[in-house]
Parts: structure tokens; C-alpha cells; sequence
């Protein structure tokens, strides 16, 4: 007897295809439903949307599911591409991934299956759910490397209660291990990278499509021209690569590392060497908090936090400093903290929620 219906989203990965593998074996009645997210460019060589649908349709033929693909890109550019360009013109760094999966993967495709008859959905996302004293908590995954919660904070009670994370508790390897011996065609599938939208192409040569170029000076914090940057939405907090000042061969010999933004002035501001004081912050202000539980945590206690997706956790102090913003106090300074990106906080396994760095 069927334990219900859960609408697996298929991706064409083989990720969000050994989820819908493994609960259909578990009993569950599967729905495969493939998310058609951005057509701005379809017959660009970096979208592979074509073939990610041939991918997720020719695994759901060797479970023996029903697939469907749903088109959301006019609710992809209303609620989170919109956004993502707002952000980048005021000069910050948006995590568009995070946005994508609260209002597109957890809210339109949550609505859709719902419609289809579903009781839950599920995506090959590394994390865990679990209902404790009436309440959901999102819980990193067991391989930690691959722990997506990070990318799921701003997820709420109700989108948790109805969403499964069957890889929660597998490592990568296994995953790809079961995808070969159920024969699945996209067993050894590179994983996609990069921005959802964007996928593997140029970034700043996508951003110029949208955005226009801005020159002015790249100053030291002591006011000294070292170059032009083509803009400042064009650079993160951090940035290495594309400055074109050298800086392996000249001066100290140190590379050169984007510290931040004068906006007023259009002038973007450059330190010399990883460690530049410049580029450490003992603690960040948020804003946009969200706390899955519905509520802040004991600020009497210490937590950890993230201000990045590949950051180890560092142990830190949250202080709530008004209606919506809220002070996260470090044991140890953090590099290249970057306003539009998220900080997430954790108590242990348990992910709090988090909120967009102001400054």
C-alpha cells in the first residue's frame, strides 16, 4: 500500500534522482516534476535546460515514475531575478540560490504539487527535517562537505512540515554509488555550479547584459589610484581574480583583494595581501531576519554562524539591536564579511535561520 504522494522536484542530476529512486522504493507514491526556471537565453551553450529535461526524463522512465515539467521563469523573474539585479546596481552581493529555493522551489513548486495531490514534495538537497515538540528544525546533513542547509534557512514551519530531504543522511559517494547500480543514465553527471540562472558562463560578461558599465578609480583606504574598475556592481567583497593590478611581482608581492565600496564616490577600494585588517570584521549587522522556529534564539547563549556557503562554523554572539536588525558579535574576526550575502546561524546541527549582511 502506498505510504502517499510525495512530487520529487527532478532536476536532471543525479542528486533530486536517487531521492525519487529511494522513495519510491520506500513506498511512496512519486511524482517527478522538472522546474523550467529562466528561457532568457535557451540556445545559449550555458543553458542546459534541454538537456537536464531529456536527463530527469529518462530516469524517471527507469524508476517507473510520471514525470511533468512545469514552466516557473515568469515567477523566477518577478520574485528573484528582479531582486538579484536590484541588489547588484546598489552593490551588494546577492545569494539569488537562497531566494530560489523560498519563493520558487518551497513556494511555487509547493503549490503546484499540492495541487497535483500531493502530501509532500521532496528535492536532493543535503539537509535534514525533523518535528520536535510540535515544531520543525532544519538539521545539517551528516556529510557535512555537502550540507545544503546554508541554502534552505529562509525556509518556514509550514514549508518544512511538508518537504523530504531523503539524502539528509547519505554521503555523496553512496548517492552516486546507487545511481550506478540502478542503472541510472546520469550516474557520473557532473553537479552543476555556479548561480542557478547562470550556470557555468562568464558571470561579469552576464551581468554586463543587464547592468551598464560604471568606471572610476580602485584606491587604496588611503586614497592612492592604483587602477579603473568598469563598475561597482561588477566586484564582490574579497575578489581576487580580474582587478588587473598584479601585485605578484610588485610591491610586497602580495595580490591585491577588493575591501570594499565607496558608492558615493564610485570608488572601489583595494588592500594588498589575504590577512589586510581591512578585509576582518569582528562582528556584522543583519537585516531581514528569519527564524524558522518563529522566534529568536536565547541571546544569553553562544551559537556559531556562517557568513558564506564554504565557510566552516564560527562561534559567535547574536544580539537583536531592533525591530529587524540584529548583531552578530564573532569569537574571531571573519574575512571578507559581504553585505547582500546571508549569515545563518546554528545551534549545533540545528539551523536557526539567518539574514542579509548589511554591513
Amino acid at each position: 500500500m502506498s505510504k502517499g504522494c510525495v512530487v520529487v522536484g527532478m532536476s536532471g542530476g543525479v542528486d533530486s534522482s536517487v531521492t525519487a529512486l529511494l522513495l519510491k522504493q520506500q513506498g511512496y507514491e512519486v511524482i517527478g516534476l522538472f522546474m523550467k526556471n529562466w528561457e532568457d537565453d535557451d540556445d545559449s551553450e550555458y543553458c542546459s535546460s534541454r538537456q537536464d529535461l531529456i536527463d530527469a526524463v529518462a530516469v524517471a522512465d527507469t524508476i517507473g515514475i510520471p514525470i511533468e515539467a512545469v514552466n516557473f521563469a515568469k515567477e523566477y523573474k518577478d520574485r528573484v531575478f528582479s531582486y538579484f539585479l536590484r541588489e547588484y546596481e546598489a552593490g551588494r552581493t546577492p545569494n539569488p540560490d537562497i531566494l530560489c529555493n523560498s519563493e520558487i522551489k518551497f513556494k511555487a513548486f509547493l503549490d503546484h504539487a499540492i495541487r497535483l495531490g500531493a502530501e509532500k514534495i521532496a528535492t536532493g538537497h543535503y539537509a535534514k527535517v525533523r518535528e520536535q515538540d510540535g515544531l520543525f528544525q532544519l538539521l545539517k546533513a551528516d556529510d557535512d562537505s555537502k550540507d545544503q542547509s546554508y541554502f534552505l534557512h529562509r525556509l518556514n514551519q509550514l514549508q518544512l512540515s511538508k518537504s523530504m530531504f531523503p539524502l539528509g543522511d547519505i554521503p555523496k559517494s553512496k548517492v552516486r554509488e546507487i545511481a550506478r547500480e540502478h542503472n541510472l543514465s546520469n550516474a557520473a553527471k557532473k553537479d552543476s555550479t555556479g548561480i542557478c540562472f547562470i550556470g557555468e558562463r562568464p558571470f561579469r560578461e552576464f551581468l554586463n547584459r543587464y547592468l551598464p558599465t560604471k568606471p572610476g578609480d580602485m584606491v587604496t583606504p588611503e586614497g592612492k589610484v592604483m587602477g579603473s574598475h568598469m563598475g561597482l556592481s561588477f566586484y564582490t567583497y574579497g575578489q581576487r581574480q580580474g582587478l588587473g593590478i598584479g601585485g605578484g611581482k610588485e610591491g610586497s608581492g602580495e595580490p591585491w583583494f577588493v575591501a570594499g565600496k565607496d558608492m558615493a564616490n564610485n570608488r572601489l577600494i583595494v588592500v594588498q595581501g589575504h590577512d589586510h585588517p581591512a578585509l576582518l570584521k569582528p562582528e556584522l549587522e543583519a537585516l531581514e531576519m528569519h527564524w524558522i522556529s518563529g522566534t529568536a534564539p536565547d541571546t544569553a547563549r553562544a551559537y556559531a554562524a556562517k557568513t558564506r556557503y564554504r565557510q566552516q562554523d564560527a562561534g559567535c554572539r547574536i544580539a537583536l539591536t531592533g525591530a529587524d536588525s540584529t548583531r552578530f558579535s564573532f569569537d574571531e574576526a571573519q574575512w571578507a564579511v559581504t553585505p547582500g550575502q546571508s549569515v545563518v546561524a546554528y545551534d549545533g546541527a540545528v539551523c536557526l535561520g539567518g539574514g542579509i549582511i548589511e554591513k
